[in-house]
């Protein structure tokens, strides 16, 4: 990274390497200058008193002139701290412009009395060189001046001589400007400009304007063809003594078209890349503290990229551009404009250290950085770098080789830690509909994936080891694009058109964002204990780049894979497995139960890798852990209701209102009371629990009710008027909110099927407008019909409002401040079009859904739920709704008092069940289990196991007459011996649709 100097800076050697004919011009220098250094030795020895002659004496005595020695002795008695000696220069800066406009003639007034020797060319170059450093130590000695209107007037002369002298058709260009660098010139300049580009200077518009082309002429004649100068310090180089300094282009416009040349701007920004590569420090002092030399680098590249990149052949330059500058944005701080999140640290952060104190940009210079890279820019860089190996390209070839792998490394590398500064909603859309990058970043991954070229791409990698995974770079960018593109792509492109990739490529794709977390978060971990969990990242990416890379490598695979998931889930493309990682056993699953563990926080971060099996269990395990903490599986309760069964709702809602969260969890028992006010008989050791969870749900959940309604596939979803039917409405929610709850941490199956979108707010989560269809179908299509109208759209008279219709009660709500004025057009069609979707899918149920989390979570933790996605989650409600596994009922049940598995009356009543049609089996399970669905997990985790007993005896008349009964506390069915299968089915119907609550049990 570039660092601010301070004091004393040690650097790499200085590249002294040139021509021989620069080499043979610089001797010729020395030996002109040895002569004249004679020949000065010998007229100051020839008489003492003209050697304290003053200049301005000795202008009077000779003529500035052709054939005049004046010269000579001007530039050996030069002093530019004397003030006589700067007006006698900056009269021969005015006598020498108005000499050479007249004649054109330079070379014969610096050969002066030598311009009939054969070494006047020498003589002349020498000269040329020493007249222009006077020229320039004497501005910069006299800096302060500038000031004094007096004084401006003599800066413009003697900057004009210098523009006159240093220009690149003369012959001496080379040699003068050569001199110049190794003069430090740079670091003159650095403190001119930081006098003339203060406003307050009278007439400072025409020293910036002689000034800047000075600095124009010297630092793009490096970069022209014929130059032959030696490299120069780094530290003393035009990047790091003028190009640091804050808002450059601001004053110095010009400047700005000159280094955005071809020419220029590709020297300069190759050198730039020599240097961060080497991570050599060649940065001045910082001019503040607010204003770090290396952050106004960038803000000033920036700026000037766009011009430099509309230059013709601009790849190379883009590639050494983007990779200089990846390194100035990873050390920049946070910025203050983006929202980065909170900046509080932990204690654990709170350390007293130098590299921890987080610094402050200048809101300035905050703000040109964060400009320059705005939708145009992106869309410019990429073009530039990526344009020529787009899938839509005839002329790309499709293979891999080292310009394919520069180009994107540096656009992904730039990405990356721009993403990291940035906030994402105002560069993400340009990214992923205005540029090829996911085809191209696809095409390229997907060849690496193919022909195992992962490594060869880390090793020609600026930003990573060698030994570190190729895919870090590309998937780091490829994976928040794509994924921005899936939030906004509708259900026909993402399945019927395949857009933006095949399906095919998607299954090959969630292999690759597998096996790369898996590898991260498992086979080879290398981040650190809670890497990433700072409230500040920032600090952490600077501290340990590639274990940030690594981390947000991780989330956004993550996120991804999750979203990709839940496309398969609405209509698979793919086997479910696919997601599953190959290396989940049984001491992944034994180390994932553990808080603290990695397999426990690759179970929060990457669940959909572990089987859902294998993560039901562990929730389950989870519950059985807290239940037991709270003594819920004790014998006795804290706490019985007393319910009606006509009133089950009214009476719920008022006696587990009144219960404490600790309360919830503890163990609750029923007592029902029938249609007459009549205990029923029956003692709950949590059968009737079980019966009192489904029929509360029941009578709650019904859509009569008003609290729910029904998508046309019967799915349930708060009713958006529920405030309508009552006053109490989001009370209600909370109390079903802790109803479902409850019945999940006491393991117990509610048949509720909920609408997805609905179950996204349990996880949090924001609905898009591909979740629409199983909302409203009929508004999906009139919005998809609009996304895709090929006529304008402002004909069809469309405002950012939308009319809700509830019980026959209409109300119009604007989108948009003021919607009902905003007409809907082309360039807006989109963004109504998801507004309209974020209404009907998050505004409207949002108080609803608010209270029904607040609710659900007193009992089930966040972090529980954040393991299942949708789909799984309402398996977890419900359970299967392929119906009752009675095969696996019969292999786990037990037997009691005369009956065993072989027994014939067994074997007839198995025969019996599963012949029942789905809904009377599940009425059997109701009234043997007190709930209809079976354990999520299979019949061998019910607890306990479900139990025959043999019931009435020996089979007598009477005891054939029984009815079957049951004990729902024990999952104990009470069965007598029948003699056929008939009146075994007719016994068992009437018990299981007698309806008569316990009064059979």
């Amino acid at each position: 990274m570039l660092e601010s100097c301070s004091g004393s800076v040690t650097t790499g050697a200085v590249i002294t390497t040139t021509t021989n004919g620069q080499q043979e011009q610089d001797e010729d220098d020395n030996e002109v200058e040895d002569d004249d250094n004679e020949a000065e030795d010998d007229e100051c020895s020839s008489s003492n008193n003209e050697q304290q002659k003053s200049l301005s004496e000795r202008n009077q005595q000779r003529c500035f002139r052709p054939d005049s020695g004046f010269l000579r002795h001007l530039l050996f008695f030069f002093n530019p701290t004397y003030t006589t000696d700067v007006s006698v220069l900056v009269e021969t800066c005015r006598l020498l412009l108005e000499f050479v406009r007249d004649t054109g003639d330079v070379v014969s007034l610096f050969a002066g009395t030598e311009y009939a020797s054969n070494n006047h060319v020498l003589v002349v170059r020498y000269r040329v060189k020493k007249f222009v450093h006077a020229c320039i130590r004497a501005v910069y000695g006299n800096r302060n001046k500038l000031r004094d209107q007096l004084f401006v007037e003599s800066a413009i002369l003697l900057l004009d001589a210098v523009k006159l002298l240093i220009d690149s058709s003369l012959p001496w260009a080379c040699s003068t400007v050569t001199y110049l660098l190794q003069g430090n010139i740079y670091s003159l300049f650095r403190e001119i400009v930081l006098i003339v580009k203060d406003r307050s200077c009278p007439a400072s518009n025409r020293v910036v304007s002689s000034f800047e082309c000075v600095i124009a002429l010297i630092s793009s004649h490096i970069g022209q063809s014929t130059c032959t100068c030696p490299s120069v310090d780094p530290q003393c180089c035009f990047l790091s003594q003028v190009l640091t300094i804050p808002f450059l282009w601001q004053f110095f416009p010009h400047l700005k078209e000159i280094f955005a040349s071809s020419s220029v701007s590709r020297h300069y920004f190759h050198h730039m890349t020599l240097c961060m590569k080497g991570h050599v420090n060649v940065l001045p002092p910082d001019i503040a503290i607010d204003l770090p030399g290396y952050a106004c680098l960038l803000g000033n590249l920036l700026e000037v990229a766009r011009l430099a990149f509309a230059q013709p052949e601009p790849f190379t330059m883009a590639v050494d551009f983007a990779t200089a500058a990846t390194f100035l944005l990873e050390a920049l701080p946070s910025l203050q404009s983006s929202n980065m999140g909170s900046k509080e640290m932990s204690e654990d952060e709170m350390v007293i250290d130098d590299e921890q104190t987080e610094k402050v940009l200048n809101l300035g210079l905050e703000q040109q950085i964060t400009n320059a890279i705005d939708p145009r820019f992106l869309l410019q860089l990429t073009t530039v770098l990526l344009g020529g190996f787009s899938p839509l390209n005839g002329s790309y070839n499709g293979q891999l080789d080292e310009k394919h792998v520069a180009a994107v490394t540096a656009v992904c590398a730039f990405l990356h830690a721009t993403f990291n500064i940035l906030p994402l909603e105002r560069i993400m859309t340009v990214l992923a509909y205005r540029t090829e990058l996911v085809p191209v970043l696809w095409n390229f991954m997907k060849q690496c994936h193919e022909n195992q070229k992962w490594s060869s791409l880390s090793a020609q990698s600026p930003y990573l080891p060698a030994d570190a995974p190729g895919w870090l770079i590309p998937l780091s960018v490829f994976c928040p694009v794509y994924k921005h593109m899936l939030m906004i792509v509708d259900n026909e492109e993402f399945y019927e058109q395949e857009k933006p990739l095949s399906l095919k490529d998607i299954r090959c794709l969630i292999v690759i964002l597998r096996q790369a977390l898996w590898q991260l978060l498992w086979l080879n971990p290398t981040l650190p204990a809670n890497f990433g969990k700072s409230a500040n990242d920032v600090f952490a990416m600077k501290k340990h780049p590639l274990e940030f890379l690594q981390h947000r490598v991780c989330v956004v695979a993550s996120e991804l894979l999750s979203q990709l998931q839940d496309w398969n889930n609405r209509r698979q493309f793919t086997l479910p497995s696919e997601f599953h990682a190959d290396g989940v056993n049984e001491y992944f699953i034994s180390q994932a139960t553990m808080e603290n563990t990695r397999a426990n926080d690759i179970l929060k971060q990457a669940p959909f890798l572990v089987p859902f099996t294998s993560r039901a269990k562990i929730f389950t395990s989870q519950l059985a852990a807290v239940r037991e903490r709270n003594g819920s599986q004790g014998l006795f309760a804290r706490h019985r209701f007393r319910i009606r069964r006509d009133h089950i709702l009214e009476d719920a809602f008022n006696q587990l209102n009144a219960l404490s969260e600790e309360d919830l969890r503890g163990l609750i028992r029923v007592t029902f009371v029938n249609e007459l006010g009549v205990e029923e008989a029956g003692i709950d050791g949590g059968g009737i629990f079980k019966d009192f969870m489904e029929n509360i749900t029941r009578a709650a959940f019904d859509v009569q009710y008003g609290l729910f309604k029904a998508t046309e596939d019967h799915l349930l979803y708060p009713n958006p008027g529920s405030g309508l039917i009552h006053d109490q409405h989001l009370q209600y929610f909370h109390f079903l909110g802790t109803v479902l709850a409850k019945a999940m941490f006491e393991g117990i199956l509610v048949d509720i099927p909920f609408a997805t979108f609905f179950l996204s707010k349990l996880k949090q989560k924001y609905n898009y407008l591909n979740d629409l269809p199983s909302l409203d179908p009929e508004l999906y299509r009139h919005l998809i019909f609009l996304k895709h109208y090929e006529g304008d759209v402002s004909d069809l008279e469309l405002y950012f409002v939308i009319v809700n219709n509830e019980y026959g009660e209409q109300t119009e709500e604007e989108l948009l401040p003021g919607g009902k004025s905003i007409r809907v057009t082309n360039e807006n069609v989109i963004t109504f079009i998801h507004l309209i979707a974020n209404h009907r899918l998050n505004f409207q149920i949002r108080q609803q859904s608010s209270h029904f989390l607040r609710g659900f979570q007193q009992l089930i933790q966040k972090e529980w739920i954040d393991m299942f996605n949708e789909h799984e989650l309402q398996l977890l409600i419900s359970g299967s709704l392929d119906g009752i596994d009675i095969d696996d009922l019969r292999a786990h049940t037990n037997y009691t008092g005369g009956y065993h598995k072989e027994h014939y009356v067994v074997d007839m009543f198995w025969e019996v069940v599963k012949n029942l049609s789905l809904e009377n089996q599940r009425k059997f399970l109701k009234f043997v289990t007190g709930c209809s669905r079976g354990p999520l997990l299979g019949f061998k985790y019910l607890e306990p196991l479900f139990c025959i007993q043999r019931a009435g005896g020996n089979a007598s008349e009477e005891a054939l007459d029984r009815l079957p009964t049951s004990a729902t506390c024990m999952n104990l069915l009470k069965f007598p011996p029948y003699r056929s299968k008939e009146q075994m089915e007719q016994k068992l119907l009437y018990a299981i649709n007698a309806d008569a609550g316990f009064d059979l049990s």
